[in-house]
């Protein structure tokens, strides 16, 4: 590590590292435990140190994960505790036998997610840059796959679930998808999409139209 080193607080307590320090390593070094919240020292795909960080000089706060965050002068940080819900959502994939059954079963398990506002909330507190709220709106509307590539990077950090005022719960909705996506062979989205119109009604089919022949009223 360089000997150039920075002064920044972490968790409301002055703390000396080299420039090259990420937050977490400045975190330990300092003495700070590290038993909630523990990184990986470096791969930021386990979400376990993110917190809030605001640079010197700027107003705005960011949410980062610690472990890949360098240090900076003059930079402040709090960490985000580990929070569980009130109503976790649970489900079996051993009963989602059928790729026809997914888009019923993200409105049995996830039904806050069509009540989406649109706010981005989601989108600001990802540390990844994920576009969470469009993901969101790809798995509601069937589109699993599309949801599926959104939430490939997600990190199950939890902190768009924190930000979401509907409590959606999208970092669980995307991992939902992508077990689903797994597990089943699913039928074109398009045909889920256009049967789910016809069932609910907002689609009219003329069966008897199919015997006429070609060309003919």
């Amino acid at each position: 590590m360089s000997d150039d080193k920075v002064s920044l607080v972490i968790e409301g307590r002055e703390v000396s590292a080299p420039t090259s320090a990420s937050i977490i390593q400045a975190y330990s070094a300092s003495g700070g435990q590290l038993v909630t919240n523990v990184g990986c020292m470096g791969q930021g795909v386990c979400g376990s140190c993110r917190c809030m960080v605001r640079r010197d000089g700027q107003r705005e706060v960011s949410m980062e994960l610690a472990c890949e965050t360098p240090v900076e002068a003059g930079m402040q940080v709090a960490f985000v505790s580990y929070f569980q819900p009130k109503r976790p959502h649970v489900y079996d994939l051993d009963t989602l036998t059928d790729g026809w059954q997914i888009l019923d079963a993200i409105d049995e398990v996830f039904p806050q997610a069509k009540h989406c506002r649109h706010c981005g909330g989601c989108d600001r507190a990802c540390p990844r840059g994920l576009d969470v709220q469009k993901g969101v709106e790809y798995a509601v509307s069937g589109d699993v796959q599309a949801a599926k590539d959104v939430f490939s990077e997600c990190i199950m950090c939890n902190l768009c679930t924190l930000a979401c005022p509907e409590r959606i719960r999208p970092n669980h909705l995307g991992l939902f998808v992508r077990r689903a996506l797994a597990a089943l062979t699913l039928r074109p989205v398009e045909l889920m999409r256009r049967l789910r119109q016809i069932e609910s009604g907002q689609l009219t089919v003329d069966v008897s139209a199919v015997d006429r022949p070609e060309g003919r009223p």
